[in-house]
Formats: C-alpha cells, structure tokens, sequence
C-alpha cells in the first residue's frame, strides 16, 4: 500500500500517549493502536477528524503517500 500513516510522528511531537489520545476521540486503544502502527487498511473521515481536532494538524501531516518502491526499499534498511 502507498499510503502511510505517520500518527506515532505527530502523537510523539504533541507528547500525546495512545491511552489519552484514544479517550480524547472515542476510539479503542487497539484500534489506534492499529492506525498508529500503520497496520490499518481504512481510516473513517469521522476519525481522521477527531484525530486533527485534538492533534491541532491537518491530514496531511497524519497520511503520506509514499510510491511503493520507495516504501519496499525503506522497508529493507
């Protein structure tokens, strides 16, 4: 997949834990959990907004496309 989640980015520049941030937009830790470590195959807008709202970013700093032979050669260091 070309699309990469960097939440553990913006969550570590806020200072934000999944358990906080996962009360603050009414989402499980595991599921968060599962979008911070870049395992999701979906993300709902209703989500990605609450992610924005209390991460004070936009979805662009949460999502990235990265062509996949970029990806795959990042993935072998």
């Amino acid at each position: 997949m070309a699309i990469v989640i960097d939440l553990d980015v913006v969550m570590a520049q806020r200072k934000m834990g999944v358990k906080e941030l996962a009360e603050k937009i009414d989402i499980t830790m595991a599921n968060l959990s599962i979008l911070k470590n870049n395992k999701a195959k979906a993300v709902r807008f209703t989500t990605l907004d609450a992610l924005c709202r209390e991460l004070g970013c936009q979805p662009g700093d949460i999502l990235k496309y990265v062509p996949d032979e970029e990806k795959d050669s990042d993935e072998e260091k």
